[in-house]
């Protein structure tokens, strides 16, 4: 009698979620656990800093049941060519990520023993697939362990077992499973991982993205919109909410890839409410979020684009952040905090840094967030340039020319020394009787590397200062590719890594020293 199927969902790994993977790897594949081919924790860290979007986990119940992990890798001109799996994913360590390139890599998938045939390897390779056109990659491309050919090896090559299995004659857990869920096979690898069951061969089978868009001439532009936004008086969220619909659709109809929105926007609001203390309109303020959060998703899946909606307070815990919604137009919502707290913001509002920074996919680029003083620190835009952003976006919020160029020379820094374009957007105009927030100074902007690939200046495009305005520029990333190669200098290359390192301290990047790296060694420059 078959089992009633439950509610799955998916979701993306976290970091918490580590040792319930590493149990679960080990319960799922008991003999490569004997042969310690099975993940380390140091493993996972680095899958969820390089591509968190890739690395997801099914839940039944709250618990997680299944996991897969993913990452895109360049297979140059035959992406079916043999390979191992160590080799693929850099040691386990995916290191060798690659956001350009067209291939999502299947890495591993792993579920409890108890909840096969569930649904959960289904729902994950449906997120998987899903991921993939959202990427808009050309393929899945996996190997999967030859199971069962072990009970056949002394009667047939691992070859003609793969080809009786894809014919429906025999029956392989992982083979007969990725045939079903519209894979095709395409060879079979040998050495691909040590395992007594597969005699360590493994299929090699391809998954096609019926939604592929080839890159075209242009294809490679990205449109920015910066809203350069006019503080003023409302008298409701509706009010509000229909000042920032106005602009996004305004970008949305210049067919803006990306918008951009200042920080503490939602400030406006504030205008509403009675004359309050700094500390008690900020708190008054966190307590939108909910509209805010859900206003901004909705205006992102619209139209189609991905909003930067600025930044909005928010409680967490004890604490109070300022947080940057980052809203996809697939419906996710990414939040990400301002680290570098200013003594004004510690001072008047009581507002804690965050503790996490990460790159996001869209569906143009990856891109970063870095929240007004944030960018002030180059340790912050080296970290998200060295995980492959292309796009640093910088909403701000300042009040004296003073300011605005602090935030506007050291932006302009950041696109130069990490060859990436910055985008800011600010606030204009003033907010009387709202403590702390009353006048704004802003000039939106759009930076370059300085090169001949971009303007003689380094500015692809700005706005007149302390005017409302919405400004439009496109940006090339195939000629920001090209630059960190072929540029005048190439800074990203000639960094002195023999004598100087970034070393993240974020919890995120944080995993144990001792045993549990399984038997892939350290990470790679890693004694």
């Amino acid at each position: 009698m078959s089992r009633a199927k439950p509610e799955i969902r998916v979701r993306e790994a976290a970091r918490s979620d580590i040792p319930r993977l590493l149990d679960l790897n080990r319960v799922a594949y008991p003999v490569l656990a004997d042969e310690n081919v099975v993940w380390g924790e140091r493993h996972l860290v680095s899958h969820q800093r390089i591509f968190p979007q890739g690395q997801l986990v099914a839940e039944i119940d709250g618990r997680i049941a299944g996991a897969v992990a993913s990452l895109l890798v360049d297979l140059g001109p035959d992406p079916l060519r043999m390979h191992t799996w160590s080799g693929i994913t850099d040691s386990g360590y995916f290191t060798n990520h690659d956001p350009e390139a067209d291939t999502l890599y299947g890495a591993d998938v792993y579920v409890e023993p108890e909840s096969r045939g569930l649904g959960v390897g289904a729902a994950l390779y449906e997120a998987r697939r899903q991921l993939c056109k959202r990427l808009n990659k050309r393929r899945i491309l996996a190997g999967g362990r030859l199971w069962n050919y072990h009970e056949s090896a002394a009667r047939m090559s691992p070859e003609e077992y793969a080809e009786r299995v894809a014919a429906g004659e025999l029956r392989d857990l992982v083979l007969s499973f990725q045939l079903r869920e519209g894979f095709v096979l395409r060879g079979v690898m040998p050495n691909y991982l040590p395992d007594p069951l597969s005699h360590n061969h493994a299929s090699l089978v391809e998954w096609l993205n019926p939604e592929y868009r080839r890159a075209t001439p242009g294809s490679s532009k990205a449109r920015i919109a910066c809203v350069q936004y006019q503080m003023r008086r409302v008298r409701s969220y509706a009010e509000f909410e229909q000042q920032v619909t106005y602009f996004v659709g305004v970008a949305a109809d210049y067919r803006a890839d990306f918008v951009l929105l200042p920080e503490l926007v939602s400030a406006q609001l504030l205008s509403q409410e009675d004359a309050l203390s700094p500390n008690e309109g900020i708190r008054r303020l966190a307590g939108y979020e909910a509209e805010v959060r859900a206003s901004m998703s909705a205006l992102s899946t619209r139209h189609g684009l991905t909003l930067i909606a600025g930044s909005h307070p928010v409680v967490r815990g004890e604490q109070l952040q300022n947080v940057a919604f980052v809203c996809l137009p697939s419906g996710q919502v990414f939040a990400q905090p301002k680290l570098h707290i200013t003594p004004n913001e510690r001072r008047h509002w009581g507002i804690s840094g965050g503790h996490w920074l990460r790159p996001i996919d869209t569906p143009k680029g990856r891109i970063g967030v870095l929240i007004c003083y944030d960018v002030e620190f180059p340790e912050a835009a080296r970290y998200l340039a060295d995980l492959g952003a292309e796009i640093l976006f910088v909403p701000f919020c300042t009040d004296s020319r003073q300011s605005y160029l602090r935030v506007r020379y050291c932006a302009q820094a950041r696109a130069i020394e990490n060859q990436v374009y910055v985008a800011l957007a600010g606030n204009v105009g003033n907010l009387p009787d709202v403590g702390n927030l009353d006048i704004n100074y802003g000039q939106a902007a759009v930076l370059t590397p300085s090169d001949f690939a971009f303007a003689r200046d380094g500015i692809a495009a700005e706005a007149d200062s302390n005017e409302e305005t919405l400004l439009i520029c496109d940006v090339d990333l195939g000629a920001l590719h090209e630059s960190r190669s072929q540029g005048s200098v190439t800074p990203r290359l000639d960094r002195r890594a023999d004598l100087f390192k970034l070393i993240s301290l974020l919890p995120a990047d944080q995993s144990s020293n001792g045993p549990g790296d399984g038997p892939l060694g350290p990470q790679p420059g890693e004694s």
